[in-house]
């Protein structure tokens, strides 16, 4: 009994589908007589018979997804029944010349990858139409990419026969055309394993996608003034990032239009308004996205909120966050600024209200309040919010308010006080 296996029919496949048998049990089949179609994630092929037989047993449904190396089927080579039916003294004999006559047992592992005189490309679904209108496909003169034969080709074949094969005069002009175009470079992918931290970012930006209805809208600020301000600063010896200027104001303008400092409790019909400005700062890390949290921010001062930053950042980059540094976030902002862009459309970290992204800041011309063209330092932001629990003219406004304070980098520390 030879068992045929599914065997590597190329480009490293560990395992295929049973599409479809071409044998029935007991039916006598040849050697190299296609016995069944099998379906990779890249082609689908025939496995032919090693040895000329019977069918003796399938063993795998049709639709299975088996692994290489599998037994398929069994064949009862037509040597093996000979042998047995065979008296003892015609076995003996049939030993005794071996040497000089018998062929050896063909493996099916042997046979199977033992190539076909001709390989034919088409799909399942063509094979099927010829195989039931008894056309050997090997016959079809195929007109798709690299030969493969279409269904057309079969349909043309049935109607016109051997002769639809006319394209062959027509072929040698193609192929030389096709020979002219540049041969096709392969290249082996490289496989990322998808898991980990990766995957858990992935899991909650759908779940905040598909759970939040989300609205982006933009705004322009003028940082002139601020980055002014942070010069005379600096001239002090005192260096305080734009991102806590960033905090600072944000935690005011939360207070003024607490519906984005908020949640929605959807169990109990309720929006949480909280009463901390706990602020998560988006931060990249070798292993993907994450957000710590500078905690009440409303309640710490500018050269604070500024050290916290930086070493929340640190600790982020070095993997070392506590979970108290990634948790009672209320809102979070993305400064992707240093980074170059112009725009996005930030999806919010569940279950909060709201979330900022600050873009790059340029010098470009601008038109003043006294119709004058001058140079200023500008920045877009992209705010990404909850429709759910707050309209667009909040949300404007809420900008607005942010816009005005880091305009006016005066009116930002009056607020201070």
């Amino acid at each position: 009994m030879v068992e045929v296996k599914l065997h590597d029919i190329g480009e490293g496949m560990t395992e295929g589908e049973i599409v479809h048998y071409l044998v029935k049990v007991g039916e006598t089949v040849k050697v190299d007589q296609p016995l069944v179609e099998v379906s990779t994630d890249k082609m689908t092929a025939e496995l032919p018979s090693p040895v000329a037989g019977i069918v003796e047993e399938i063993l795998i449904e049709t639709g299975t997804t088996i692994n290489v190396g599998t037994t398929v089927l069994k064949i009862k080579a037509e040597g093996a029944a000979q042998i047995k039916e065979a008296p003892a003294e015609e076995a003996d004999k049939t030993k005794k010349a071996e040497p000089a006559t018998q062929k050896p047992a063909v493996s099916s592992e042997t046979v199977s990858t033992k190539q076909r005189s001709k390989r034919v490309l088409a799909s399942p679904y063509t094979r099927k139409i010829a195989r039931e209108n008894g056309i050997d496909i090997e016959q079809i003169q195929g007109t798709g990419a690299a030969g493969r034969v279409m269904d057309e080709d079969v349909y043309r074949f049935m109607e016109n026969g051997p002769d639809s094969n006319v394209e062959e005069t027509k072929a040698p002009a193609l192929k030389e055309t096709v020979e002219e175009v540049a041969p096709k470079i392969e290249a082996t992918p490289e496989m990322i394993p998808f898991r980990g931290r990766r995957k858990q970012i992935a899991k909650k930006m759908t779940h905040s996608l598909f759970t939040i209805p989300h609205v982006t809208h933009f705004e322009e600020i003028d940082m002139t003034e601020l980055m002014d301000y942070r010069k005379e600063l600096k001239e002090i010896d005192v260096s305080i990032s734009v991102a806590a200027f960033f905090l600072k104001a944000l935690a005011i303008a939360l207070k003024d239009f607490p519906v984005f400092n908020a949640k929605l409790d959807e169990e109990n019909e309720q929006i949480k308004l909280e009463k901390v400005y706990n602020i998560g700062i988006a931060t990249d890390s070798d292993e993907g996205l994450i957000v710590p949290v500078v905690h009440h921010v409303d309640k710490k001062s500018l050269k604070q909120i500024h050290a916290e930053i930086k070493t929340l950042t640190k600790k982020a980059q070095e993997n070392k966050l506590t979970m108290d540094n990634l948790t009672g976030g209320t809102f979070t902002v993305s400064n992707v600024g240093p980074l170059g862009s112009i725009g996005a459309t930030p999806i919010i970290n569940h279950p909060e209200t709201g979330l900022i992204a600050f873009h790059k800041t340029k010098k470009m011309p601008v038109v003043n309040a006294n119709d004058e063209i001058v140079i200023r330092s500008m920045m877009n932001l992209s705010m990404s919010f909850d429709h759910r629990v707050a309209d667009g003219a909040t949300a404007v406004a809420f900008t607005n308010r942010f816009k005005q304070l880091i305009e006016n980098p005066k009116l930002l520390m009056l607020e201070l006080v």
